[in-house]
């Protein structure tokens, strides 16, 4: 079975470690900052009742305002500042609600991002350290391959392929593309063409499907040929 080496293998157990302190820190951080620029904001707003404490001062700062025009003057005066006072509570509520529909916005940002290079950092793990293969079955008579439990339904061609690698590896062989050519034409290699072994590969990459699981199922070794890049323990031929 292959493995990434014994270092990565040490190192993986720290890696979730580390970016949870960092989606920890990066929480922390973005709520300080929408703390601090919220309390900015808040201070910096006027009092709400601060129309109301200047028509109270005209009020009493102005005892000779008795007329009937400028005493309703001083009404309008007051309902405005009644009505201002209402306006500006309303404001430290959009404004209240904003912010935290930012913070929830920032977090969930920084949680994704975080996410997506977790999944990067593991997609290059896996690319370099191969596919873990627990079972890989090949069954010759129905065309069908049967890998870690999944059934791949085959074409007579690519099931021939596979199983010469699969048999290669066995063996601890690795097979050119005319070696493969030969195996299954039953021709010798030196009468075969390396471009129809490596037309071979690509037709069984393209049954399997998946592009991953056939690319680092069937490893391209340069100047040397190709081979199975699992544990030769976990293959079964039937």
């Amino acid at each position: 079975m292959v493995r990434a080496p014994a270092d990565s293998d040490a190192e993986a157990p720290a890696r979730p470690l580390q970016a949870g302190r960092v989606v920890v820190m990066g929480m922390v951080a973005i709520v300080a900052i929408l703390l601090i620029a919220a309390g900015v904001l808040f201070f910096s707003l006027p009092d709400a009742d601060a129309f109301n404490i200047r028509v109270e001062r005209i009020f009493v700062e102005n005892d000779d305002l008795t007329s009937g025009a400028e005493i309703k003057l001083l009404e309008i005066l007051a309902q405005s500042g009644t009505a201002f006072a209402d306006v500006l509570t309303s404001y430290r509520v959009v404004i209240f609600v904003l912010l935290v529909f930012s913070t929830a916005l920032l977090i969930a940002a920084l949680v994704f991002l975080l996410t997506i290079i977790t999944l990067n950092r593991r997609m290059s793990e896996i690319e370099r350290a191969g596919i873990r293969v627990s079972s890989l079955t090949v069954n010759r008579a129905e065309n069908t391959v049967i890998l870690n439990g999944m059934a791949f339904k085959l074409t007579p061609a690519a099931i021939e392929t596979l199983s010469v690698l699969a048999e290669a590896r066995m063996d601890d062989d690795m097979l050119s593309g005319a070696e493969i050519e030969a195996t299954i034409s039953g021709r010798r290699a030196e009468d075969c063409d390396e471009a129809a072994g490596a037309t071979r590969i690509k037709r069984l990459r393209d049954a399997l499907g998946n592009q991953m699981v056939s690319e680092l199922l069937i490893k391209n070794v340069a100047r040397r040929g190709y081979m199975l890049a699992i544990d030769k323990d976990v293959i079964r031929m039937t």
